[in-house]
């Protein structure tokens, strides 16, 4: 399955999670989308996002200041979309 790539590299909080969450609603169930971000805060921005959302937060990892997230879109069954969101 391709994974869709986001370049948010040079944002600061919110405009990682705000630009995830618009692509992950373009996703279909089950795709994937990859954040390539260097805000620190994405770390626990993402995680929290991912509780509150029911999307899956696969793997997260860092490099050279650099933050890279994957997080599959969640199921149609688990709409509705949270609040604010």
């Amino acid at each position: 399955m391709a994974e869709t790539v986001l370049d948010v590299k040079g944002l600061n909080c919110p405009l990682p999670v705000l630009r995830a969450n618009k692509a992950l609603r373009g996703l279909a169930p089950g795709e994937r989308l990859r954040i390539l971000a260097t805000d620190r805060a994405a770390v626990g921005d993402f995680q929290a996002y991912c509780r509150e959302t029911g999307h899956d937060l696969l793997a997260w990892s860092e490099e050279a200041g650099v933050f890279s997230f994957v997080i599959r879109r969640r199921a149609a069954d688990a709409d509705p979309a949270p609040e604010g969101g």
